[in-house]
């Protein structure tokens, strides 16, 4: 199941990629529904906190009307930063799947009580960041 959901948050990467934005996609599931589903939009917003991850989290409490997510996964193609492994840690999702490590951000080596799982499709979600900054430089 991770790799069907896994592409679910490349589908957002994706559209992240089309509008500019750090593709990043994140995926939430509770009880293997789709709670929510985000891609990065900082560009667009000109806000610094609209990460995929965070964007998620914002419309799964929303969907489960509780700021506690608990027994939900979350499904992002890259390694959540600092900011957003906190968002993850405070609003207690069980378990993060992604896709790429974040080699310069990347925060999940210091989450606690939160099983993480790495590498699922990897090779996608790398092209995804690696097509997007060809086209920056």
């Amino acid at each position: 199941m991770d790799e069907y959901y896994m592409k679910m948050a490349i589908k957002q990467a994706n559209k992240a990629l089309k509008h500019n934005e750090v593709p990043v996609g994140a995926i939430i599931v509770k009880n293997n529904k789709i709670i929510a589903k985000a891609y990065n939009k900082k560009e667009k917003s000109n806000d610094s906190t609209k990460h995929a991850e965070i964007i998620a989290i914002s419309k799964a409490c929303k969907k489960v009307k509780n700021w506690r997510l608990d027994d939900c996964i979350l499904y992002v193609t890259m390694e959540p930063c600092m900011m957003c492994s906190g968002a993850i840690e405070q609003s207690r999702i069980k378990k993060i799947v992604y896709g790429v490590k974040n080699e310069n951000y990347g925060y999940t080596d210091n989450l606690k009580n939160i099983e993480i799982i790495s590498q699922v499709c990897e090779k996608k979600c790398r092209n995804l960041v690696q097509t997007f900054f060809k086209k920056r430089r």
